[in-house]
């Protein structure tokens, strides 16, 4: 068989649904996103036919993504919602080369939030799982590292990601430090550099965790530290400028690891919501200026339409330039926005999409947007990547309210450029661990026979959602 998934080509490469990071209750598509997925399908349809190709023979090529993200326009578009939209040429989705241009490989991805599932677990049930097993509601168990290279590596075009954590008491880690670091060394190992990076979890209202990060530093070696103000075992959350987050920042310094990564935005809940906005982070970054910030999800919640700027509005986007602009700090500050599930949830609504990433290049700067996919809940990063490579902000949209024309420098900036400055790597020490390895000569046979998936791995409804709050 020369595709082992989806031979019939049934699964569109954009994966427009409703899968979550099980941080929040998943969304419904709205109409306009059903839509989008019929007329996606009858043109992938249509063009295989006109390029005389096998459906999924189309599906697995840059036109079928070309062609769905055609088809997302299109249903926008009528809908109204016209302020961003995927800059293609019409023809794209019927010729290969035209969209290999537009969102083929040509920047330098590092991807800053992603996630896995405990490689020693996915090991040791792997007799149990049939490979086809992803459709089933347990199909998470099933996922080994085998799996995380190849929908990371393989089937997109990432070259360097960070592994990240969720909150979690102690003694009940869906990932621990030390299965992360055994993930890391799996890559490592295969291809002899390091495309990998690790945070180290802390939750500084957590007895105990601050004192752990010694060893988190030395023996771990973690780039960054990973927080959520809004969680704590108690159900409470804190503020970075409260006595527990000072001692936390304090102690990163100390240890010289002056990343802290902070989850702002996808509230858990009432109880401690007003934890979850960026209230704290421009006071936070202007108090320790020789620490860098980056804002997980930049503040951003699932379900809330993202407009123009309003700085009174405390809520979404809104709160992270706003809180950074009272504190007077400008572009380009220690202050970074991540886009993980921010740009995904974005790229549902092309008017949210605008003002999302046009308030985030505008008000923090070019320079400190940064690349993060959340996978894999979301399968494969891919489509996030050729959504992407292809966005723009519509000219009279820009015009208004000052947003820049989203180039292809921009792109390469957000991408992975900016996340060099953070985590301390040059330009040439970066394309060391993505080039001429392994892992880029297993990329470049896999080409020839490429069979990705086109599958999410988040839960999709609310039922789904609480399984794996179980």
């Amino acid at each position: 068989m020369k595709y082992r998934f989806d031979p019939e080509g049934l699964r569109l490469p954009v994966k427009l649904d409703s899968t979550s990071n099980a941080e929040y209750e998943p969304i419904p598509l709205e109409p306009r996103n059903r839509y989008a997925n019929e007329l996606a399908q009858s043109a992938t349809t249509r063009s295989a036919r006109r390029l005389a190709m096998p459906r999924r023979d189309f599906l697995v090529t840059a036109a079928g993504a070309a062609t769905t993200l055609l088809a997302i326009n299109r249903a926008n578009a009528e809908a109204g919602k016209r302020a961003g939209f995927y800059e293609l040429e019409a023809d794209a989705g019927e010729d290969v080369q035209l969209a290999e241009a537009t969102i083929g490989k040509k920047e330098f991805i590092f991807d800053v939030q992603g996630h896995y599932v405990p490689p020693n677990v996915a090991a040791a049930r792997k007799r149990e799982c049939s490979r086809f097993d992803y459709v089933s509601r347990d199909y998470m168990r099933c996922l080994g590292a085998d799996d995380f290279v190849k929908d990371v590596f393989l089937d997109a075009d990432t070259d360097m990601m960070v592994l990240s954590f969720v909150p979690s008491r102690r003694d009940a880690e869906p990932l621990t430090i030390e299965e992360a670091d055994a993930t890391r060394r799996i890559v490592d190992e295969l291809e002899g550099t390091h495309r990998l990076f690790i945070h180290g979890r802390v939750n500084p209202n957590q007895a105990g965790d601050i004192e752990d990060m010694d060893e988190l530093a030395e023996k771990y070696g973690v780039s960054a530290w990973k927080t959520y103000t809004q969680w704590g075992p108690d159900g409470k959350g804190f503020y970075l400028t409260d006595d527990v987050g000072l001692r936390f920042i304090e102690k990163a310094r100390s240890l010289g690891v002056k990343n802290i990564c902070i989850h702002k935005g996808i509230p858990f809940g009432d109880e401690s919501y007003e934890h979850s906005l960026c209230t704290d982070i421009g006071p936070i970054a202007k108090q320790f200026p020789d620490v860098n910030f980056l804002i997980y999800h930049s503040g951003w919640v699932p379900g809330q339409a993202e407009g123009p700027y309003d700085p009174d509005r405390n809520e979404g986007i809104d709160s992270l330039v706003a809180s950074v602009e009272k504190a007077g700090l400008g572009k380009g500050s220690n202050v970074y926005a991540e886009l993980g599930s921010t740009w995904r949830g974005l790229m549902r609504d092309m008017d949210s999409a605008a003002h999302g990433i046009g308030k985030l290049v505008k008000h923090l700067g070019e320079d400190n947007v940064l690349w993060g996919t959340d996978s894999i809940w979301y399968g494969s990063p891919q489509d996030q990547i050729q959504g992407f490579r292809a966005f723009q902000i519509a000219k009279d949209v820009r015009e208004e309210h000052g947003y820049p024309e989203i180039t292809d420098e921009i792109r390469a900036k957000i991408f992975g450029l900016n996340a060099l400055k953070p985590y301390g790597i040059g330009i040439e020490e970066a394309k060391m661990r993505a080039r001429n390895d392994l892992v880029d000569q297993r990329r470049e046979n896999y080409r020839e026979a490429r069979d990705p998936h086109h599958l999410t791995f988040g839960p999709k409804t609310r039922r789904e959602f609480l399984f794996f709050k179980t």
